[in-house]
């Protein structure tokens, strides 16, 4: 079963840096967006009313797109002062319990968004200015949270079914 799991985690660590690259991209794509606005309206004097507008709807879906690989990377902040001087059972009960939170929060926020994208998209709502369809945003969110939602999942089931301590998540690649 282990075994398993590990594959599942090893063919999503692929979903998960493609959604951080897309992300990444988007931050390159905002960053010539907001320079070109910058641009226009200091040195020509006629401001794009546009580059505000996307600059803030592309802040929401590139905000959720590295969840998943914050969480591959080990990245989230933690104090490990009192958790270090626990013995490795609690310690591995500590991380179980910090797994299945991610994961409820996760599943609370997949649902959340899947719901916003068929509203968004059944009511056709656009946005003001550029009239990009608003379900397309909340889409991506909707996507990001989920695969973050299995992968913590995936990571839950690794910790709870490896014997010993909990492993560095670094160490399985």
């Amino acid at each position: 079963m282990l075994r398993l799991i590990d594959r599942a985690t090893k063919i999503f660590d692929w979903l998960v840096v493609g959604l951080a690259a897309i992300g990444a991209l988007i931050i390159v794509v905002q960053m010539f967006w907001i320079s070109y606005g910058v641009f226009m309206r200091y040195a020509i004097g006629r401001p794009d009313r546009m580059v505000t507008e996307a600059t803030a709807l592309l802040l929401f879906p590139v905000a959720l797109l590295g969840l998943a690989y914050a969480m591959r990377e080990d990245s989230y902040p933690r104090v490990t002062l009192l958790t270090d001087a626990l013995n490795p059972t609690l310690q591995k009960l500590v991380a179980l319990m910090n797994g299945a939170i991610m994961a409820m929060i996760g599943v609370f926020f997949s649902i959340t968004t899947i719901n916003a994208t068929i509203r968004a998209f059944n009511s056709g709502a656009s946005s003001e200015i550029l009239n990009w369809p608003r379900y397309l945003f909340w889409g991506v969110a909707a996507t990001s949270l989920t695969v973050f939602t299995i992968y913590a999942c995936l990571r839950l089931a690794q910790i709870a079914l490896r014997a010993g301590p909990t492993p560095d998540p670094k160490s399985d690649r």
